[in-house]
C-alpha cells in the first residue's frame, strides 16, 4: 500500500518519473495510475512501446516526418501527447540519437520532426518504464547518463510478485471473479 500512496503522490508532481522493475510487474498500470491522478487526468494519455520499431519507425513514430514530396506530414507521438502524458515502455530501446532528442523535449519542451526545418513546442509529461539496468547500460555507453537524470527525478522501483507472498491471494480472488 505504501507504495501506491508513493505514486499517487508523485502523480501530482509534474516530472518525469521512472519505472523500473520485471516483466509483469505493473509498469503500465503504475504509468496509468500516474497520468490518471495528475492534473493532466483529462488530457491524453499515449503509450509507446520503444521495442517495438525498428530505430527509423522510432524516430518517425515519436517525433514524426515532414516530408517535401507532397506526401501528409506526419505527427509523431510526442506531439499528440501534447498537453498530456507520454508513456515510454521498454525505454532502454531508444538509440542514442533519439535520446538525444528525448533530452530536448524534456529540456526544453521542444521536438523537431524527421526533414522539418524548426521545431515545435510541446509541453508533455515523460513517464518511462524499463526492466533493464538502466545505471549499468550508461556504464556500458548505451544509455546517456543525462537522460537517465532527467527521467529518474522520480524513480519508482516495482518488485517482483515472488518477492510479495501476501499480494498472492488477493490477486488471485480478483482473477477469479
Amino acid at each position: 500500500m505504501a507504495l501506491m500512496d508513493r505514486v499517487s503522490d508523485l502523480a501530482a508532481m509534474d516530472r518525469p518519473v521512472l519505472i523500473a522493475g520485471e516483466r509483469g510487474t505493473g509498469k503500465e498500470l503504475i504509468a496509468a495510475r500516474l497520468h490518471f491522478l495528475s492534473p493532466r487526468w483529462e488530457q491524453v494519455n499515449v503509450k509507446v512501446n520503444c521495442a517495438a520499431f525498428t530505430p527509423e519507425e522510432l524516430d518517425r513514430e515519436l517525433f514524426g516526418q515532414t516530408f517535401m514530396d507532397g506526401r501528409s506530414d506526419t505527427n509523431g507521438r510526442v506531439y499528440e501527447a501534447n498537453s498530456g502524458t507520454l508513456f515510454l515502455d521498454a525505454v532502454e530501446a531508444l538509440p542514442i540519437h533519439l535520446q538525444e532528442k528525448l533530452m530536448r523535449t524534456i529540456e526544453h519542451g521542444q521536438i523537431q520532426a524527421t526533414g522539418e526545418l524548426h521545431e515545435e513546442e510541446v509541453d508533455v509529461r515523460i513517464v518511462a518504464a524499463t526492466s533493464m539496468d538502466l545505471p549499468g547500460m550508461v556504464a556500458r555507453g548505451a544509455f546517456r547518463a543525462d537522460l537517465l537524470d532527467r527521467l529518474a527525478f522520480h524513480v519508482v522501483t516495482l518488485p517482483p510478485l515472488r518477492t510479495r507472498p501476501e499480494d498472492i491471494l488477493p490477486l488471485v480472488a480478483y482473477f477469479g471473479r
